[in-house]
């Protein structure tokens, strides 16, 4: 019963996995609800049902629009299929627990907004703030030991993400100030902590593999905020884990 109903959950996020990314493409520049059916970005060609299956569509059309021939992003199957993974992957931490709810929130959070920054290079305020009052309900609910804690979280997070863009004069936007201040409510000062630190180890590591596969300089804007909605999730999925594995290692 478990393997069915992790399935399900899988076949769910495929397919809000697809939605997410309409959202995270559209929100930016306001086309999310300027039509009423799906369209081909390229030839604005409405898509049939065919077009629309999650991960199947892409690999029966060999990426490319049946209309047109452009290519199609292959962020649209890698993003449908990580929020399918995740999906399955919350039901089977957590089951039918109020954690459940917070899992989803955040995948439902993250992924939006990494594909909006790895195509814009921006976090749209949009999605932020459609997200930060159900994030609010949810910890007014379920609190941390204290809901006091998540207002610390977010003091920190405003404070520190704020020092680090005036002392890099730059380096970081508003938006990953909004994204991480959202993460320090709902994660608290512990665990913020070891969530800006992975999403700074995550960030290194990928903007040198970044530079040396697309020859940019290190002056080129980079998205930073895939990775931390990495860190965000390693640390959601995994932080018990990696505070042990610290401890012990140190």
């Amino acid at each position: 019963m478990e393997t069915i109903i992790t399935l399900l959950f899988f076949l769910y996020g495929l397919i809000f996995g697809s939605f997410f990314n309409v959202v995270g493409l559209r929100v930016p520049n306001g086309s999310l609800f300027c039509k009423h059916r799906s369209y081909c970005d390229t030839c604005q060609r409405t898509l049939r049902w065919i077009e629309l299956l999650p991960v199947l569509s892409f690999v029966l059309q060999k990426g490319k629009c049946r209309g047109c021939k452009q290519k199609i992003s292959p962020l649209y199957p890698l993003m449908e299929m990580l929020t399918g993974m995740l999906f399955g992957l919350s039901y089977l931490q957590w089951g039918f627990d109020h954690t459940l709810i917070l899992s989803l929130l955040l995948i439902s959070l993250i992924i939006p907004v990494t594909v909006s920054d790895l195509a814009y290079k921006r976090i749209p305020n949009k999605i932020l703030l459609f997200f930060a009052p159900l994030f609010l309900i949810y910890r007014l609910f379920y609190p941390l030991s204290s809901f006091w804690l998540s207002l610390f979280g977010a003091i920190l997070a405003f404070g520190l993400i704020a020092s680090v863009i005036f002392l890099s004069k730059g380096g970081m936007g508003m938006g990953d100030l909004k994204y991480f201040v959202l993460f320090g409510f709902i994660f608290g000062p512990g665990q913020f902590l070891l969530l800006f630190f992975l999403s700074t180890l995550y960030g290194a590591f990928g903007g040198l593999v970044t530079m040396r596969v697309k020859k940019i300089s290190r002056r080129s804007q980079i998205a930073f905020g895939p990775y931390i909605g990495l860190a965000a999730l390693s640390v959601f999925f995994f932080g018990d884990q990696l505070i042990s594995w610290y401890v012990s290692f140190f």
